[in-house]
């Protein structure tokens, strides 16, 4: 394994930095936050300051709100092909700009600069696939079964929602949440993640410079978000909330939601099971760990949590694995040849770190990796333990980091228990030849998604969502609309016929 810690020079990254705005976005306006604070944005592979910004206060969230609200009688009204248009319009500008976008989120969160360009690809589908979508909500009619009326089902945009995104995906967590809602009709507050801001504001400049009319889109970074949503969230106006981010932050979005009874979507946490079966192909299972484990730096609620491969294949699939992480480059995203970037903050790092430990406490041994890296930023070697115990932290709690923990099993049903046995549910991995066992699996698996032979399944065209502590909603495929959309049911009597 190497490293290298190089960065772009300071002024270039001063320079990416620099061509965003660095205001809150308020019905139409760039402007300060009302008591004129700013917070800084740091670059995690060297920790230097890359931007400071306006540091949105509850004032200035009820602002928002306010515009938001009173730009939604004329937005819901406005065309479904002219909402479809915008969305459409943006889209565009974010493939004429994919470059500088990727250069902000590499520079911001620290993932290689490849994975950042394939996440503006990502992101950017959400914004066209919406724009169709637009026009395709429907509603339906027909006869009472009395005969005595017609019924009539429409479908409307719910009211101005609050839309909570997270650092790990900042375009494509923006895109997934902000489209849908436009689409349907709905004005939106968003609030950023306060460590990777600077990439919803570019994208927020792109709305502006596609046309979009005041108060439909309004933006608030800030470095206290329990304190600047509250108000938001007990506002009666607010019809809707969309958070993605962890299980407790989200349970405690759920009890203040429950106040006004507001319509929600909460993509929380996750601990992903790996299966490998006695008949898979190992070479495609060796190359879907990789990309379901350290893509994001481990750094996605889709990572490969839990590795529990079948006791006759373990030890090859342990070594082949091991093979291929040892060759990983550590270092600067903006390095063509590095793999691994930075964890977010040194809080993750020293998460992952205590899991390991913990790990090898209870007798996993360590392959490859196992140790932070000295210096600056906040590295962690991508690891590789395998006889990892199933009562280990690791196996219970989400990783968030380059870490694959390997344990194994004997049979079918013992792999499902031990894929089964955690509060959350949403999404797993299987790795089988036999049609009858997968087809099993997607029974039996307690997950929302699954991806079978394949480590990465995350499409704009497909809904995206877990089950039990993992959240409920979901974003993305034609269910995502759905989520800002409520439904009234009408009925006219029969007249008489003349």
């Amino acid at each position: 394994m190497t490293v290298t810690l190089e960065q772009k020079s300071p002024a270039i990254g001063q320079d990416i930095a620099s061509s965003v705005p660095h205001g809150l976005f308020i019905d139409g306006q760039w402007r300060p936050a009302a008591d004129g604070s700013e917070f800084d944005v740091r670059d995690p592979c060297t920790g230097d300051v890359i931007a400071r910004l306006a540091n949105a206060r509850p004032s200035d969230a009820m602002d928002a709100l306010d515009a938001a609200d009173a730009a939604f009688a004329s937005w819901s009204r406005t065309p479904a092909r002219e909402r479809g248009e915008l969305l459409r319009r943006v889209f565009d500008l974010v493939m004429r700009d994919r470059d500088r976008i990727a250069e902000i989120i590499t520079l911001e969160m620290g993932k290689p600069l490849r994975e950042a360009q394939a996440e503006v690809t990502y992101g950017g589908e959400f914004l066209r696939w919406f724009s169709e979508e637009a026009v395709r909500i429907s509603g339906r009619f027909g006869s009472s079964p009395e005969g005595n009326g017609d019924m009539i089902v429409s479908r409307h945009a719910l009211g101005p929602a609050l839309l909570i995104t997270p650092w790990n995906f900042p375009l494509a967590m923006a895109t997934r949440k902000i489209a849908p809602a436009l689409a349907a009709g709905c004005t939106v507050v968003v609030k950023p993640a306060a460590l990777t801001p600077l990439t919803t504001l570019y994208l927020t400049a792109l709305f502006e410079e596609a046309g979009l009319p005041p108060g439909v889109v309004n933006v608030i970074p800030t470095t206290d978000s329990g304190g600047t949503t509250g108000p938001i969230i007990a506002d009666s106006r607010l019809r809707k909330i969309s958070f993605t981010g962890s299980t407790p932050v989200g349970r405690m979005l759920l009890e203040k939601a429950s106040v006004n009874i507001l319509r929600t979507s909460m993509e929380l946490g996750g601990n992903a099971p790996f299966l490998v079966f006695e008949d898979a192909d190992l070479d495609r299972a060796v190359e879907g760990a990789i990309i379901a484990k350290f893509r994001n730096i481990g750094q996605a609620c889709t990572a490969a949590n839990r590795f529990i491969v079948h006791a006759s294949v373990a030890e090859e699939f342990s070594r082949r694995v091991a093979e291929r992480v040892a060759q990983f480059k550590l270092g600067s995203g903006f390095d063509p040849e590095v793999t691994i970037g930075p964890l977010i903050d040194e809080a993750a790092a020293s998460s992952v770190d205590e899991l390991v430990k913990d790990a090898t406490a209870r007798g996993a041994k360590i392959l490859v990796g196992g140790q932070r890296k000295s210096g600056p930023g906040t590295f962690y070697e991508p690891t590789v333990l395998t006889n990892v115990s199933p009562d280990s932290r690791i196996c219970r709690e989400e990783i968030f980091g380059p870490v694959l923990p390997i344990m194994t099993f004997e049979t079918d049903d013992e792999a499902i228990r031990i894929a089964n046995d955690t509060e959350y549910g949403l999404v797993g991995y299987i790795f089988t030849q036999s049609i009858t066992r997968g087809q099993r699996l997607i029974n039996d698996l307690q997950t929302g998604m699954m991806g079978w032979n394949v480590g990465m399944l995350s499409n704009a065209a497909a809904p995206f969502g877990g089950v039990k502590m993992s959240g409920l909603g979901r974003e993305g495929g034609a269910e995502g609309i759905d989520e800002y959309l409520t439904t009234k049911y009408s009925l006219l009597p029969t007249l008489p016929r003349p």
